[in-house]
């Protein structure tokens, strides 16, 4: 059989794993999962970091972050199993890897006190097909990082806010040029409940990542 007359959902699994029906996780996926599992992991190529800046720069191209193919098949499957054990992704998030028993605001100012509970930093637990000397992190946050209504990004006044808690948090451990952050648009975000933005480092000392997530491990990692 050649490869192109593999069904998407046994692409990228060994032939003598393949599923003889379609996995109820990969059904009903829409376009653009769909065409992310039927790529061969062999014809994916990583961006690089310079390529990654760009993408997140012009944000009219944060939909070139994606996982290697194999890897967003596996996530798939992953979040297939919390929704049903914990009832959503969202969930399992607040439970498991927050451990946050609400999201009520204890300080009324936003990034006023990282060290409050209103803030915490961990790994993207499935992280994009980018180089693997890019750390990626995920810092959730229990206020709001409000949308302009027109623009539908952040206000200017949240950007600000949140560049001058990268500066403090991150810039001072690792070169300016080696750090970028964003935040999804609502079409790309998995998890909708839980306000978050990404923070990407290029080639961190271990030791300063291991702090600034508390010593945080990937699920991806984890489950390896």
């Amino acid at each position: 059989m050649a490869e192109t007359d593999i069904p998407y959902w046994r692409v990228n699994v060994p032939k003598e794993q393949w599923p003889a029906e379609c996995p109820e996780f990969l059904l009903d996926l829409n376009e653009r999962d769909r065409l992310l599992v039927n790529r061969h992991d062999k014809d994916y190529q990583r961006l690089t970091w310079p390529e990654v800046k760009q993408a997140i720069e012009e944000q009219n191209q944060l939909d070139r972050l994606v996982r290697v193919p194999s890897d967003h098949r596996r996530y798939l499957e992953y979040n297939a199993k919390l929704k049903k054990k914990h009832g959503s992704v969202m969930n399992f998030v607040l439970q498991e890897r927050l451990k946050w028993a609400d999201l009520e605001q204890k300080d009324p100012a936003p990034f006023r006190d990282p060290a409050t509970a209103d803030i915490k930093t961990l790994y993207n637990d499935w992280p994009y097909g980018i180089d693997e000397r890019i750390v990626h992190l995920v810092v959730w946050t229990k206020f709001d990082l409000p949308d302009d209504p027109d623009t539908k990004v952040l206000t200017k006044e949240m950007r600000g806010e949140i560049d001058e808690y990268v500066d403090k948090t991150f810039c001072q451990a690792v070169p300016k040029e080696n750090v970028i952050w964003f935040k999804n648009w609502k079409a790309l975000k998995s998890i909708h409940s839980v306000e978050h933005f990404h923070v990407m480092l290029f080639d961190p000392d271990p030791a300063f990542i291991e702090q600034a997530t508390n010593g945080d491990i990937p699920l991806s990692r984890s489950l390896q």
